[in-house]
């Protein structure tokens, strides 16, 4: 993926300077449960911080280190500046997009945390994986999140890494849209499975909205190289839901899934690449997922 020299964002917040590290030792969290709740989470549907306290023996979850105040990350730090300039090239596609549509996109910003850090939506743990809190429209990153990317799940690449972030970034476009808080006004109207497969559809539709963003981004600035776009399928894959209840030796359960399956994943990812329009990535109004 083509990005050194890019323009960097500036709504990057570093946390990482103070710590927040999970204790070692005694009740504390170490890496293998981190993991455990990581993938149970990915495949059951379970809040991770629920099993993480269950896992510690805790009734609040591990203690946590105080964070560093919000810095911008240093310039030598060559993952965080990657990181900043794949969240400078969504705003540079989701500005002028919302634009076009008579809307104004508010940026979100970006944290990057170790261990666990306060968040609108409660505390967020490195165990979650990347994610948005609509609370304070922010997305949250422990960089490890890339290595356990990387090593444990089979999915390398940059753009393997970018295609998270856009996903994470597409919610924050689906909140921005009003999709967020009508899809959370039905929540409680439903079963289990009916909330099950109303997620799969927001996870779908945000996976469509980062090939939005990925087909923009080509035209304007030929981010891709070769090889980038099939780590990003990879990556889709990797991580679709049948793929992660596999790998865990479990039986595919197609009403537990809640980000949807591998070929769905790549499906719309592919859908927002090829088109690169808004209204190509309506999950809600289709059958054929």
């Amino acid at each position: 993926m083509k990005w050194e020299g890019n323009r960097e964002s500036s709504n990057v917040e570093d946390r990482r300077s103070g710590g927040g590290r999970m204790p070692i030792g005694g009740r504390g969290i170490g890496i293998g449960t981190i993991a455990v709740a990581l993938v149970a989470g990915w495949v059951f549907g379970i809040n991770p911080l629920t099993l993480l306290s269950a896992l510690s023996g805790g009734g609040g979850g591990a203690p946590m280190v105080q964070q560093g105040p919000a810095t911008a990350p240093p310039a030598n730090d060559e993952a965080a500046r990657f990181v900043s300039t794949v969240l400078a090239d969504t705003e540079d596609v989701w500005t002028p997009l919302f634009k076009q549509n008579g809307g104004a996109y508010q940026q979100p910003r970006l944290v990057l945390f170790r261990g666990a850090t306060p968040t609108a939506c409660g505390t967020g743990q490195s165990a979650m994986g990347p994610f948005y809190c609509p609370g304070d429209s922010k997305i949250y990153i422990d960089l490890g999140f890339f290595d356990t990317l990387k090593r444990d799940l089979g999915a390398p690449g940059e753009f393997a890494q970018a295609y998270v972030i856009a996903h994470e970034v597409g919610h924050h476009v689906q909140n921005q849209l009003g999709i967020s808080g009508k899809v959370d006004s039905m929540r409680g109207r439903l079963s289990q499975a009916d909330n099950n497969a109303l997620s799969v559809r927001v996870e779908l539709q945000a996976d469509c909205f980062a090939g939005v963003w990925a087909n923009h981004a080509q035209n304007a600035r030929q981010i891709l190289e070769q090889g980038d776009v099939e780590s990003a399928m990879n990556a889709a894959a990797k991580i679709g839901d049948d793929a992660l209840q596999r790998s865990a030796g479990r039986a595919v359960v197609p009403d537990s899934f809640t980000h949807g399956t591998s070929a769905q994943r790549q499906r719309w990812f592919n859908t927002g690449l090829k088109t690169g329009t808004m209204k190509s990535c309506d999950t809600f109004n289709t059958n054929n997922l």
